[in-house]
């Protein structure tokens, strides 16, 4: 079997986002010149979370698709986690700007999916179900 990239794929497009999503942090913090914390600002504030929260959680979704695809599943499986896991925190982090409750719950529910069914994959892969 071909040595899959998969996890890598998704590991680049997120490190991307969050670039995004500190630069937008760090205008924010310029055009309010506040260097530590909030400073009361709500816009900072939201995109502080927004940052947060995607570091929060995308590195445990990758290690869990990471160790996935060491066990070599179908790669549509790694597909689907990466695509729901850019989804998901796209959508987050977005609602936080917009103030979209449901948009939040979207994005957390994907993020969440994610990690549940990464999980499941890596339990499977640790048993070895998908071994030749």
């Amino acid at each position: 079997m071909p040595i899959l990239y998969v996890t890598a794929l998704y590991a680049a497009i997120l490190a991307l986002i969050l670039l995004v999503l500190s630069m937008r942090v760090i205008a924010v913090r310029r055009r309010s010149r506040v260097a530590i914390g909030d400073g009361g600002d709500d816009t900072l504030a939201r995109r502080i979370r927004a940052q947060g929260n995607f570091t929060e959680y995308v590195p445990i979704a990758l290690i869990l698709m990471l160790a996935a695809e060491q066990a070599g599943p179908p790669a549509w499986m790694l597909h689907a986690l990466g695509v729901a896991l850019v989804v998901g925190r796209i959508t987050h982090a977005w609602s936080l700007s917009a103030h979209s409750i449901p948009g939040r719950t979207i994005g957390m529910s994907l993020t969440f999916l994610v990690l549940i069914a990464g999980a499941a994959l890596a339990i499977a892969a640790a048993v070895g179900t998908f071994a030749d």
